[in-house]
């Protein structure tokens, strides 16, 4: 979805002008949350705005740096004839 006001996307790409037409005049559905079971509208089925709020919040995980161990080939893998002509 594209910030209001810009043809940016909220992740940061750029959209051409007609997308973001196209996504404010998009077709809405109405159903109740599975998750809470309030009676939303909304483009896509899913949580509703405050759901997903609330989801991100709770669930948010921040990164780790992973060091992997050194490859280190199986006994019985043979070294590639050709990488070890002379």
């Amino acid at each position: 979805m594209a910030l209001p006001g810009s043809n940016r996307c909220t992740c940061g790409r750029v959209v051409p002008v007609n997308d973001l037409e196209t996504a404010a005049t998009e077709a809405t559905i109405s159903y109740a949350c599975p998750r809470c079971a309030s009676e939303v509208t909304e483009a896509h089925y899913g949580p509703c705005l405050s759901c997903r709020t609330e989801l991100h919040a709770r669930f948010t995980g921040e990164g780790q740096a992973v060091e992997a161990a050194a490859y280190e080939p199986k006994m019985n893998v043979t070294p590639n004839a050709v990488a070890t002509k002379e």
